[in-house]
């Protein structure tokens, strides 16, 4: 063989061997990227987890907080930008639906997910926020891709329980006009106005209760 046939052998094995690296594999679909200063990764489409008994059993360990029922009609004069969404509630597959469950309190919704590093650095302090505030406003969290269980996993990890919503298809961040990095905490007033969009993790319970209370005005 001579030394240009060798070459162009060799250029053929490098090209072939790109195009498998970067192929798409069954099962493992990409939706959407997620890329920031803080928190980066895919969101796949992955099927690991959707059996009914294994999510239960899932859930149970998780112990998490029941999601926020609606306490009354949201206003109709409302301008949220969650009208119109349902997400399943994590903690026992119930349908949500936010504009009504969220009506009439302030709230702090978290944007996050199972790879997300900040996030399980954040997540231990909304906990401890959430418990220090109490009644006063609802801290739920919506995660952000659409393997529950693998979230699931890690709430029971993080010894996190409060409640959340499943939102593998991001459209709360596509409501709300959130950028594509997580975490990220939206801070919704009582008439379902977003008051405050926050790309960027929390590094303690002080500097959640400060960004609350200066978009919100809730002490805690």
């Amino acid at each position: 063989m001579s030394a240009s046939a060798r070459w162009s052998l060799a250029a053929l094995v490098v090209v072939v061997a790109l195009v498998v690296a970067i192929w798409p594999r069954g099962g493992d679909a990409e939706v959407a990227t997620y890329d920031g200063r803080f928190g980066s990764g895919r969101i796949t489409s992955n099927s690991e987890g959707t059996d009914p008994d294994a999510l239960a059993a899932l859930r149970s360990q998780a112990s998490l907080a029941p999601c926020p029922a609606p306490t009354g009609a949201p206003d109709p004069s409302s301008d949220s930008p969650l009208s119109g969404i349902t997400l399943d509630c994590m903690g026992d597959g119930s349908q949500v639906d936010l504009a009504a469950a969220l009506a009439g309190k302030p709230a702090l919704l978290n944007l996050w997910a199972y790879w997300c590093g900040p996030c399980a650095e954040e997540l231990p302090y909304l906990q401890r926020y959430s418990e220090r505030a109490g009644d006063a406003i609802t801290v739920l969290t919506v995660h952000s891709d659409p393997n529950e269980s693998s979230a699931l996993s890690r709430l029971t990890d993080y010894a996190v329980t409060l409640p959340g919503v499943q939102d593998g298809d991001g459209r709360v961040r596509a409501a709300v006009g959130a950028p594509a990095v997580l975490p990220v905490s939206v801070l919704i007033r009582s008439d379902g106005t977003v008051a405050k969009i926050l790309p960027q993790p929390f590094d303690s319970v002080d500097d959640i209760a400060a960004a609350v209370e200066q978009s919100l005005g809730v002490a805690a």
